[in-house]
């Protein structure tokens, strides 16, 4: 778990600088070979994830039930994966729904930490107090993991110690929880303003760092991943401390997934390729990759209905 630091203004200021003008946009290299354990590894670093209007505990129970079980066991027996517990690295569900997915989880018997959206999700907007309160309140139905979205007004107007301050609050708040904190690059109007906001996310006590809601016009995209990882890694050299990364909104597809685990390995190396430091936020990625990995196997492709969620 991260620990709160002071704010260095000046250092974020000096790196931001540096990084900017060294910046290079690139596609990132694809995973040669072995695409359908590859594809079993990104299966490990899904948050599956409902945040809909009409979420139910029965949508929330079937979505615990997938996370268990991402892969159809005939799928996995044809690998010799059956007996490797491959499950998601989390749930992702809004702050009514955790006690729903604490007690779907723990029927099927599994430990898999279950995650709350929080702070005014996905605007950030309202009352401070309220925002820390929601994050309280989720923690005590069972939430393990806190995604809070920041406020991202305080960005766009340069109030970086109120930034600060305010995800300090949040640290404190989660307890023994990890904090994810959202950044919503799509609407902090620059590169420059992307990396300082991580700095200072991660200084602030943040375990994550997440890209986006998913709620967004702009989403997780490579330029804003470079410029995220290359923060996480001048904030190891400068503390020793590994932060996560999460990318989160529109990442639907199998080769969405493999770039996304590609880009992490080149900007971070493969020790940031674990559930504890590299996350993925999706709901429908996961459908995807379950239907590539029945092609690899059978040597055509699922119908949907052929692999449900449940």
């Amino acid at each position: 778990m991260n620990v709160v630091l002071k704010m260095e203004l000046d250092y974020i200021e000096k790196q931001n600088t540096k990084k900017l003008r060294n910046l290079k946009i690139i596609i990132p290299f694809q995973i040669p070979g072995q695409e359908a354990a590859w594809l079993l590894k990104a299966v490990t670093f899904i948050d599956l994830t409902t945040l809909s209007g009409d979420d139910t505990s029965s949508n929330i129970q079937r979505l615990c039930y997938k996370a268990k079980y991402p892969i159809r066991e005939d799928l996995l027996k044809a690998l010799n994966m059956h007996d490797k517990g491959i499950t998601t690295a989390a749930v992702c569900v809004y702050p009514a729904r955790v006690c729903d997915a604490v007690r779907a989880l723990k029927a099927a018997g599994c430990n898999i930490p279950v995650a709350s959206v929080a702070t005014g999700f996905p605007a950030g907007q309202t009352h401070l107090k309220t925002r820390l309160e929601e994050i309280r309140l989720a923690v005590e139905d069972g939430a393990t993991e806190i995604d809070v979205v920041i406020n991202r007004s305080l960005v766009l107007t340069g109030q970086w110690e109120a930034l600060y301050d305010e995800i300090r609050q949040f640290r404190k708040a989660c307890g023994e929880a990890h904090l994810k904190t959202i950044l919503a690059t799509g609407e902090l109007g620059s590169l420059t303003n992307v990396y300082k906001a991580s700095m200072i996310a991660m200084m602030a006590g943040s375990d994550f760092i997440k890209t986006s809601t998913g709620k967004e016009t702009v989403n997780a995209t490579f330029p804003v991943a470079i410029v995220m990882l290359r923060a996480i890694r001048d904030f190891f050299w400068k503390t020793g401390n590994k932060i996560g990364f999460k990318p989160a909104g529109g990442i639907r597809s199998a080769k969405d997934s493999l770039a996304w685990l590609s880009l992490v390995k080149e900007e971070l190396g493969d020790e940031w390729l674990k559930p504890e430091l590299f996350r993925i936020g999706a709901s429908t990625l996961l459908s995807d990759i379950e239907r590539q990995i029945y092609h690899h196997v059978t040597g055509r492709y699922a119908a949907y209905h052929d692999l449900p969620m449940s």
